[in-house]
């Protein structure tokens, strides 16, 4: 019997990477804005600013028809990301800014030429975020690709709550750019600001459980135990509730739900 089982998990396996790699093959390159009139880095940071201004709300929903029918900021931005490579950067709080902030308009970006979806949930998640590419300072990339070969490598798992892939569970996008200056600090605000919302970290007394989002499931290796003895205790540095202790741990199922301010409200 087990050998029965191991074998039906071997086959699973094999036609699962069967399937990717076979969808794979039909990757697609998103289109790069033209580069008239390409913004040096203030420039550039700029646009965004003003995208992220007129287009963001408090809740970090996107307009997203509003965004699509004025997208030269955003467009500028995009360029910008596309022709300038990281090493640019040499400050390297600079560049944990520049990769926060690219990622962040690359994937309100993907929304757009995606024909703003509804949701990235199923299969749409692979083509999302693997099977669309993106050109980042020169090179072809996919969304999953920019944040788990480069950004992840980083070390600093405070980046989860300040990554935004569009979707009503991601933490909330910020209206203003991140800044290398004051990253440190906004990372901090962000952290803390993701586990006051109910939506990503509340305690349920009636069962003892603390309910967390699927972010720290996704990425459990990134906060445990490199910088945490366990996820409880990562997460009481930052929740305005501590977890008491005899809790345990259950995740919110996360919704893949494209964060657009006009989509219809339950």
């Amino acid at each position: 019997m087990q050998t029965m089982q191991t074998t039906l998990t071997s086959l699973h396996t094999l036609a699962t990477l069967l399937l990717i790699g076979s969808l794979t093959a039909c990757s697609t390159l998103v289109r790069t804005p033209g580069t008239a009139g390409l913004a040096g880095t203030d420039g550039a940071i700029a646009a965004y600013a003003r995208a992220l201004d007129k287009y963001v709300n408090a809740n970090g929903e996107v307009d997203f028809v509003a965004l699509r029918d004025d997208s030269s900021d955003l467009d500028r931005y995009v360029a910008f990301i596309a022709n300038t490579p990281a090493t640019r950067f040499a400050n390297a709080n600079d560049r944990l800014a520049h990769y926060i902030n690219s990622y962040n308009a690359l994937s309100m970006y993907n929304v757009l030429e995606s024909g703003i979806p509804r949701t990235h949930a199923g299969l749409s998640k692979l083509k999302f975020f693997v099977l669309r590419k993106l050109t980042i300072g020169g090179e072809t990339r996919s969304l999953y690709s920019y944040e788990n070969d480069v950004i992840r490598k980083l070390g600093d798992p405070r980046v989860h709550f300040a990554l935004n892939c569009s979707a009503v569970s991601c933490p909330t996008l910020p209206r203003v750019p991140f800044t290398g200056v004051n990253i440190d600090a906004e990372l901090d605000r962000e952290t803390r600001k993701f586990f006051a919302d109910s939506k990503h970290f509340r305690l349920d007394r009636a069962t003892r459980k603390a309910k967390v989002s699927e972010i720290l499931k996704f990425y459990r290796e990134d906060f445990t135990p490199a910088h945490a003895p366990s996820l409880i205790e990562y997460v009481n540095r930052y929740s305005p509730a501590p977890i008491p202790e005899g809790y345990g741990i259950e995740f919110l199922e996360y919704d893949w739900t494209v964060a657009n301010s006009r989509r219809p409200k339950l």
